[in-house]
């Protein structure tokens, strides 16, 4: 299909200029400017949305594991986590595939965000009170799916709303609400720590409402009318496959997101554990510690994120900053090899935390830019380039599992997460098309 100039699909694709007028019946499906409701909103939501990632992650759900059974509780997470990626796997594509084809006065994206919000928030009421591992994997997977068919939609309102010269400062705020959402959510889990099927509904709750409440308050354009495309089942698995020698900064995209992520969350996955088996503290006081580690670097990992976002703007550049962001990971994570204590542990969670604030900040912008079909199908693409960090977030407890019962214990977690951070940056330096 080919798209007129005045489409707005066809303006966002080309030029990054967001469309003012909502299209006529027969065009493409575009989404209002940004207006000043906007950025805040996605700061909340993004809150919401990695809080609850955060305090299920990093607290309850380990701590629901190991309480049932403790000896096989590094297995045992492996298993759920495992299986959870195998079902999720490609959650976000799909979830960003449906919404570019949804039409509905709701438009394209809120459908799909509330439906997301309201399943994963009632199997969370639920997952607390259960005690056989089998069914904690049933509803964990359903959660998962669930969350990631809200976070897909949220993702592409970026390309969506913004035009490319806005966008890291956009991104920033995203980031912003990730490292204050993992930062609230650690806090709310770990007071929450004894009453995990109350710390479940608190956080299945909060996603709920406030994704209800962003919807109302950021109404996007009625998609009843827009034009799209007959349906078939072979053009549709078909355009998830994009060809890297077409469109070899996508596959460059994708694959330093896959590294980076793998790097990080093959520690940050195990962090309670790391300070139960490694540095040698208690389950209860491992979860206060776990707190601890998250508020200490708050300040300037988010000083990082603001900073690097709006210089990006500015700068018209990129990629420096996510080379400056993999140094400064690489110091952080090398921190516990030498300091094997609470002192290491805090030296990596500071300047860890900036390296990854810095990089998810401008990455995220970075991405936008890559895109194919950035005017027809960004729910797609951004989907599959977010796939670039599920299935290393999801890998990484197996892969963490193996490198601590084989390879050498948890001290070769560090060593692992330095290499693939290193990578990472090398798989950066080819994309030409973002500077």
């Amino acid at each position: 299909m080919s798209l007129s100039p005045l489409d707005p699909a066809a303006e966002i694709a080309a030029t990054g200029v967001i469309a003012t007028e909502p299209p006529s019946a027969g065009s493409p499906a575009a989404s209002p400017p940004a207006n000043r409701r906007l950025l805040p909103s996605m700061l909340i939501s993004s809150l919401t949305l990695f809080a609850t990632y955060g305090g299920l992650i990093a607290i309850l759900l380990p701590s629901q594991i190991a309480l049932l059974d403790e000896k096989n509780k590094v297995a045992n997470l492996a298993i759920v986590t495992t299986v959870s990626f195998v079902f999720t796997l490609f959650a976000q594509p799909l979830a960003g595939a449906f919404s570019d084809r949804t039409r509905s006065r709701f438009g394209r994206r809120a459908p799909w965000m509330v439906m997301g919000a309201i399943v994963g928030g009632i199997f969370l009421f639920g997952l607390g009170s259960l005690t056989d591992i089998l069914w904690i994997t049933v509803f964990w997977v359903v959660i998962q799916v669930a969350l990631n068919f809200l976070q897909a939609p949220l993702t592409t309102i970026t390309a969506d709303r913004f035009p490319r010269s806005k966008r890291g400062g956009a991104s920033a705020m995203i980031g912003l609400g990730t490292q204050l959402g993992m930062t609230v959510g650690v806090m709310i889990a770990a007071a929450l720590g004894s009453q995990i099927g109350i710390g479940y509904s608190t956080f299945g709750i909060a996603v709920i409402v406030v994704t209800v409440l962003f919807v109302l308050l950021n109404r996007d354009w009625s998609s009843k009318s827009a034009l799209v495309e007959p349906f078939s089942w072979g053009a549709f698995f078909k355009g998830f496959w994009i060809n890297p020698r077409k469109h070899p900064d996508f596959a460059w995209a994708f694959g330093a997101r896959f590294l980076l992520i793998l790097g990080y969350f093959v520690v940050a996955t195990y962090q309670l554990y790391l300070l139960t088996d490694y540095i040698g503290m208690s389950l209860v006081e491992a979860q206060g510690a776990t707190l601890t580690l998250t508020l200490i670097p708050l300040v300037p990992t988010l000083i990082a994120i603001v900073l690097s976002g709006w210089l990006s703007d500015r700068l018209g550049r990129r990629k420096v900053f996510i080379y400056v962001a993999s140094v400064v990971m690489v110091a952080g994570l090398s921190a516990p090899i030498f300091l094997p204590n609470m002192t290491g542990m805090i030296i990596m969670s500071v300047v860890n935390g900036i390296g990854f604030g810095l990089y998810m900040s401008v990455d995220a912008a970075l991405m936008t830019e890559v895109l194919p079909s950035e005017g027809t199908a960004a729910g797609k693409d951004l989907g599959i380039l977010n796939v670039a960090t599920n299935i290393p977030q999801a890998m990484s407890p197996a892969i963490a599992a193996v490198i601590i019962t084989s390879f050498g214990g948890y001290a070769m977690l560090f060593g692992f997460a330095i290499v693939f951070v290193i990578l990472a940056a090398i798989a950066t330096a080819p994309i030409k098309g973002v500077r």
